[in-house]
């Protein structure tokens, strides 16, 4: 594993899901957001989640997704309604 994998959240698959897309540092995924990075690792692989995008912001935020407040999911669940129409 390297430096996201580090991250909570931020498994295997999703560390090689966000270098595939060109994110391969902490800086980098702060740089892009979790809807950035989301909407990147969405772009290779359709079947990315809510929870997926929840784990991204978790991840920049160094909490685990299920901390995040109820405003940050219900934000991040608008975006993902928006996107996955």
């Amino acid at each position: 594993m390297g430096e996201l994998g580090k991250l909570p959240n931020i498994g295997k698959v999703v560390e090689e899901q966000l270098a595939e897309v060109g994110i391969t540092t902490q800086e980098q995924l702060r740089e892009a957001g979790s809807k950035q990075a989301w909407l990147k690792i969405l772009g290779i692989d359709d079947s990315a989640c809510y929870n997926r995008l929840c784990g991204l912001e978790g991840a920049i935020e160094g909490i685990r997704w299920h901390q995040l407040t109820q405003e940050k999911k219900d934000e991040l669940r608008e975006f993902y309604k928006s996107v996955k129409k």
